[in-house]
């Protein structure tokens, strides 16, 4: 489709001084006005999506409505953000020394670093761009050189409309290999960096971030699982377990990668698991084509590892009962020659199975078995990663408990819906080895602004705080 030549440190040094020096003007921009340029934005996206959608379908595998469903989700953080300018609200305090006001503000942080990901190649970016944008930050993007096609477009509507609306160079791009997020991650230039990858990325990051004592933001990997206990809604937590594995190519970080299943409901929900999965082998294909559910992976070393982590369940005494093998040419339809298919994959994984420790990024669901729900929370949250979780049941006391303290330790946590799907509303993000950040909804804005407790003293005097004395007459 198309060749990209990638960033070099002069490029990165070029766009970064850029983007700090305008960065000294848009801070002084009125944050209501800043919000102008996001509702553009948000304006152009909207009259884009058709052709934005097919285009992240081109470039990512994913199926098409997944693609218009990720440029609607930089639509709905446009509307969020702009709604946001107008909220970015400090608080008064009481002071506790007669005639002094005390009160805290934010400001806008400073040029921001965010690093994304292929298989959200530009929602995830309009989740910290827009909002970084009306906090008064300018960007620096680096997307994934698995997918910079996307990030080319998107950048090429923010840039014209923030220079249109006289601010240009809020929006930067670097397409770039790993060398240059490191060198990003480095950059003390860059307060706050924001990178979304897998959990050995994050860590990387996370120290080169630490030891200049910059800001990280980090959305890292999830090995994320759900319990279905015997009083559930069978049907409904049929549609959100296959959804959650299975949708995207099991290609998210939301992806349900392991099912926890109460044993009276086991063995059925087990042999329906095997009919819907198998009947998913005959919707594999273009992911274009209307009635496709399954498309590619995003390149061979995805296939590879697919591969693997197959040999490795099968060596460790897990059980696939549906799928476990690529998708050769023989089996797709002429248009799919040459894309990186494979089988949704079932795996009945017994007591422990190593692999499923590990987060695949491909299509592969373990089933366990849990005697309660005291098991069946203690197997959720054995995972190293901690970003989404989800419980069927129809019991308010077993909801409760799973979203109690003593419940899900992820940082989402579902009831009778699955694992994938997030709102932007809500702050996304997880803890433990998903890195602990949050991005969008919420308070998440305070992260791209810095905290400022500011004291007025409007009298003559000059009382101390805590009563202390200082006399010099």
């Amino acid at each position: 489709m198309a060749r990209v030549r990638m960033a070099a440190a002069t490029d990165s040094e070029r766009a970064i001084r850029a983007a700090h020096a305008a960065f000294l003007c848009w801070r002084q921009v009125p944050a209501p006005r800043r919000g102008e340029l996001v509702q553009a934005i948000g304006k152009e996206l909207r009259r884009m999506k058709p052709v934005l959608g097919r285009l992240v379908s081109w470039e990512t595998g994913k199926i098409l409505s997944e693609g218009l469903g990720e440029v609607q989700e930089m639509i709905d953080i446009a509307d969020f953000a702009v709604g946001l300018s107008r909220q970015l609200y400090g608080l008064t305090m009481q002071s506790e020394r007669s005639g002094h006001r005390l009160y805290e503000q934010w400001h806008p942080l400073g040029p921001i670093g965010v690093i994304t990901a292929f298989n959200f190649p530009v929602a995830v970016w309009a989740w910290n761009g827009l909002i970084a944008a009306v906090c008064g930050d300018t960007v620096v993007w680096k997307p994934s050189e698995k997918a910079p096609l996307c990030a080319l477009a998107v950048q090429g509507i923010v840039a014209r409309l923030a220079a249109d609306m006289g601010h240009p160079g809020v929006f930067t791009l670097l397409a770039g290999d790993g060398s240059l997020g490191r060198s990003m991650a480095a950059d003390r230039r860059l307060p706050l960096v924001s990178a979304t990858g897998s959990c050995a990325m994050g860590r990387s990051a996370g120290e080169s971030i630490a030891r200049r004592l910059g800001r990280s933001l980090l959305e890292l990997g999830g090995n994320n699982a759900a319990v279905v206990m015997a009083d559930a809604d069978l049907n409904l937590a049929l549609r959100a377990v296959v959804f959650g594995a299975a949708g995207t190519a099991g290609q998210r970080c939301t992806t349900l990668r392991r099912l926890i299943l109460e044993e009276p409901i086991a063995a059925d929900f087990t042999a329906r698991l095997v009919g819907a999965f198998s009947s998913l082998r005959e919707k594999i294909g273009h992911p274009l084509v209307e009635g496709t559910l399954i498309g590619p992976l995003i390149d061979r070393e995805a296939v590879e590892r697919f591969k693997q982590a197959v040999a490795r369940i099968k060596s460790e005494g897990g059980e696939i009962l549906v799928g476990g093998s690529p998708v050769g040419p023989a089996r797709l339809p002429p248009e799919c020659s040459g894309g990186f298919f494979v089988e949704p994959t079932l795996v009945r994984a017994g007591r422990d199975l190593p692999i499923s420790r590990e987060e695949t990024f491909a299509p592969i669901l373990y089933v366990f078995t849990a005697p309660d729900l005291d098991r069946g929370i203690a197997i959720q949250n054995s995972a190293d990663q901690g970003l989404s979780s989800a419980i069927f049941t129809r019991s308010l006391m077993a909801a409760e408990t799973f979203l109690s303290a003593a419940g899900s330790d992820c940082g989402i946590a579902n009831v009778n819906t699955g694992t994938s799907g997030a709102e932007i509303g809500g702050a996304f993000g997880g803890e433990k080895d998903t890195g602990g950040g949050r991005e969008a909804g919420s308070d998440a804005w305070k992260a791209y602004m810095r905290r400022q407790t500011c004291t007025i003293n409007w009298t003559g005097s000059l009382p101390l705080s805590q009563g202390v004395r200082f006399d010099l007459e």
